[in-house]
């Protein structure tokens, strides 16, 4: 009874664990965020120091980018639509398991539980690959197959008890069904292993090992294709990607404007002999606090606008990006988005014809790039997961003429201070 008890309590451990993890971007955007950090943030801290452990800080998909190709389009509507649909999955299953237990109806056999032994495990695993993608930072990989691996050995722990309850019923349910996924999938795979691990331990060994390294090793090869997928501009020693991609278009004008002005030593926080990110975005982009601290209308964990934020975090998966603050203030007071934008305009630009998808002004935030082992200072090579990334400040260019009508030094954190934040 005690190792049963003792499963059950590292499987809630571990769900509990990836919850934490998971649900960070719920907490970050809320009035508690300080208090979720003075607790977790020294982990983040910790494991940013070495760098065998500062991957599991950093962000596998694009998060404050908009996803420039179909395929990374693809896959970020799928993590909305996995995390709803196992949420949802897994009520209707539970309650079924309830429902038996008080109707004593026996074995839960119908409904899914026809094809696979456990749905509510299969469910919660679909909604937390759903998780992992909608805020996906490493670490919430790593708990991920944790949780797992964890569903494995409770499941299997769970059908032996089954056995001892109902006997030769179970024994046949256990015959006729698959564990996780249809008996016609899920037996080939489970005889390759029977060939290849026969004894029990090794199989076991072996299904751990093969979870780690296939979601982990996803998380890796689509932050590679996430990378090589972002448009980007390099010009002397700065590199600007744009964080929407019809904005694409202004980079390499935007780091001709930087390298001319910075020469010229227009630009007092940028050294020639450093190197340097710049995030190239709409001028009320709304995450721009997640790079640097570029003022008070994007402290998102201020707004109080938290349910609006995550409920377009989710069902929104594009559009999220775009909403500026001033969108979510003008569907609160049920006011013109378009006025609230040009009121709420941070240069102030409010003349009533003017149309603000049609705004020339793009700013441009500024991060200092250090400490690359790959010696690569350019492109790609910025975003190194050992690179440590300052901003420094940022610029509001009209690039329509190019005149740099804001130069502004910022701190060297971001609105959430010291927490380790998407840097794609």
């Amino acid at each position: 009874m005690e190792k049963i008890s003792g499963r059950k309590i590292a499987f809630l451990a571990s769900l509990g664990l990836f919850l934490l993890a998971a649900l960070e971007v719920v907490i970050m955007i809320s009035p508690f965020a300080f208090f979720f950090y003075s607790v977790f943030n020294p982990i983040f801290q910790f494991l940013a120091q070495s760098p065998y452990t500062k991957w599991t800080t950093m962000f596998f998909l694009p998060h404050m980018i908009l996803p420039p190709t179909l395929f990374l389009q693809t896959v970020r509507v799928l993590g909305s639509v996995l995390f709803v649909v196992g949420l949802a999955t897994f009520v209707i299953c539970a309650l079924q398991v309830y429902l038996g237990k008080i109707f004593k109806w026996g074995i839960a056999s119908r409904g899914l539980y026809c094809y696979i032994r456990h749905p509510q495990y299969l469910a919660l695993g679909i909604s937390g690959i759903g998780m992992a993608i909608l805020w996906p930072r490493f670490i919430v990989l790593v708990t991920l197959s944790l949780m797992f691996v964890l569903y494995y050995f409770l499941a299997k722990d769970e059908e032996k008890r089954m056995v001892a309850v109902y006997g030769g019923s179970y024994e046949k349910y256990l015959t006729s069904t698959g564990m996780f996924l249809p008996l016609t999938i899920e037996k080939p795979i489970s005889s390759l292993f029977n060939r290849l691990a026969p004894a029990p331990f090794i199989k076991s060994l072996s299904i751990a090992i093969i979870i780690f390294i296939s979601v982990i090793g996803s998380g890796f090869l689509l932050r590679g294709i996430t990378l090589y997928s972002l448009p980007m501009a390099v010009k002397d020693n700065v590199t600007a990607v744009a964080i929407l991609p019809e904005d694409s278009r202004f980079d390499s004008e935007i780091v001709k404007v930087i390298a001319d002005n910075s020469e010229a030593v227009h630009i007092p926080f940028l050294e020639n002999d450093k190197t340097y990110l710049g995030y190239v975005m709409p001028v009320d982009y709304i995450m721009q606090g997640m790079i640097a601290d570029t003022g008070g209308h994007f402290h998102l964990f201020k707004k109080h606008n938290t349910l609006a934020l995550i409920t377009d975090w989710v069902l929104h998966p594009f559009e999220h990006l775009r909403r500026p603050p001033a969108a979510h203030m003008a569907a609160e007071h049920g006011v013109d988005p378009q006025v609230a934008r040009r009121q709420h305009c941070p240069l102030q630009i409010q003349p009533a014809d003017m149309e603000c998808d049609q705004c020339s002004f793009r700013r441009v935030i500024l991060v200092e790039i250090d400490g690359t082992s790959k010696g690569s200072h350019h492109g790609v090579g910025v975003f190194a997961l050992d690179a440590t990334r300052t901003p420094v400040g940022f610029l509001d260019i009209n690039t329509r003429t190019g005149e740099i009508v804001t130069c502004k030094k910022v701190g060297s954190s971001s609105a959430w201070k010291d927490v380790p934040t998407p840097e794609i």
